[in-house]
């Protein structure tokens, strides 16, 4: 392989920080278009790694046609914070990512975020991405174990040194020398294995609350002395997708707007996504009319419960949390579980199964809320809640028209 070549390849998987903000101008974008089709056009000079099933066939055998796969192309541009533009060549990522290798790693985990994964329900198209995502090592779904996992691993790490992106599910235990956690027929340490994979990453994504900052492992009194990836990885990109689990759209966003751009997206000040952590629920949250014409559920059971009234009093904490789960939804999108009644317990942010897990308001607990307050608008955070809405209505269409042509065999 000639020189040039190898820069070339080399480029495709530097994990630059991508600077994507939907408030900047139409030049900024027509730069970006340009250097995703560039980007888009180098990885198709590649050849999809270890025979991973084309998209295109995969689309034909679940029995969906293109305009489904373009609805979802769609939703996901603007999940994405991308220009209607960049549709095209969202489309055209999607058909490419089998040509990006993923290394998966659990720590001291549920193993929650690899069950969402697996068991995502909708958009159909995120299962079919699933499946032809170049997933070269996960501890909980391969076949190997003992020597011959290990062995697997070495081979994925050393055959594409530089090139793949780590995921990293569960938080780290550091408490004695990292003894409280360990892995393998060699019994390596849970940090001494993190420190070993994330080495020759492109990058590092930490996935769930407890990857992030700890988790239900860091809970007080926290006798393993647990902390989050990025407390010890330290000199790679980092990217924290948090919740208890993380919603799958999230993760292939991830994995999508890399292999779109080359660069990690563009996060907040505790690494995460913009594109999924850039909301905060309590203002997307289809009570919040309740909460402005203060109509609470004052305990559960009562006539505002019946009549789906705020829960703030009884200990949500949408106020205080930024995610996109009351966009995006879970379960083919129709629902999280403020739909179902159940106050948010602000699981993608830092320390939360100490601070905001229990049923009471956050103004009882005597911490201050990282926002300043409920009344903060979430134009202060660079959103505007018709866009929100917006990314809502057409990712649920986008399920919906999926879903009902898989159900009954119809056009969408």
């Amino acid at each position: 392989m000639g020189t040039n070549k190898e820069e070339s390849v080399k480029k495709l998987f530097t994990a630059e920080s991508a600077k994507i903000d939907t408030n900047r101008g139409e030049p900024y974008y027509d730069e970006l278009f340009i250097k995703c089709q560039n980007r888009l056009e180098d990885l198709k000079q590649l050849k999809p790694l270890n025979n991973r099933m084309d998209f295109t066939q995969s689309i034909e055998e679940q029995g969906l046609e293109r305009r489904d796969f373009f609805k979802w192309a769609s939703a996901t541009t603007a999940m994405l914070m991308l220009p209607a533009s960049f549709t095209p060549l969202v489309a055209e990522a999607a058909v490419l990512m089998n040509r990006v290798p993923v290394i998966w790693v659990e720590l001291s985990d549920c193993a929650g975020n690899s069950e969402a994964l697996l068991r995502s329900d909708g958009p159909q198209i995120d299962e079919i991405i699933l499946d032809i995502i170049s997933l070269e090592f996960h501890e909980t779904l391969q076949a190997a174990s003992g020597h011959q996992a290990e062995k697997q691993m070495e081979e994925a790490m050393e055959h594409f040194k530089g090139k793949y992106l780590l995921f990293v599910e569960g938080a780290v235990p550091l408490g004695m020398d990292g003894n409280f956690g360990t892995i393998g027929a060699g019994g390596e340490t849970f940090v001494d294995h993190l420190h070993r994979a994330a080495e020759g990453a492109a990058a590092v994504v930490a996935v769930g609350s407890c990857a992030t900052y700890g988790g239900i492992p860091a809970a007080a009194p926290n006798p393993t002395d647990a902390v989050g990836v990025m407390d010890v990885v330290k000199g790679k990109p980092l990217i924290n997708i948090s919740a208890c689990p993380a919603n799958p759209s999230n993760m292939v966003g991830v994995i999508l707007h890399y292999v779109l751009t080359g660069a990690v997206p563009e996060l907040d000040s505790l690494l995460r996504p913009k594109f999924a952590f850039g909301y905060r629920i309590h203002d997307n949250c289809e009570r919040r009319a309740h909460f402005d014409a203060g109509e609470y559920v004052e305990e559960w059971g009562d006539e505002g419960a019946k009549n789906n009234f705020c829960l703030y009093k009884v200990g949500c904490k949408g106020p205080m949390t930024f995610n996109n789960c009351s966009i995006i939804r879970y379960n083919e999108g129709v629902n999280w579980p403020i739909g179902v009644g159940r106050g948010c317990i602000g699981c993608s942010e830092p320390d939360f199964w100490d601070k905001y897990a229990y049923e009471r308001p956050m103004s009882n607990a005597n911490i201050k809320a990282p926002t300043g307050g409920v009344e903060k608008t979430v134009d202060e955070f660079g959103l505007g809640l018709l866009t929100a809405a917006g990314v809502g209505i057409a990712i649920h269409a986008a399920a919906s028209a999926v879903v009902g042509k898989k159900e009954d065999g119809g056009e969408a």
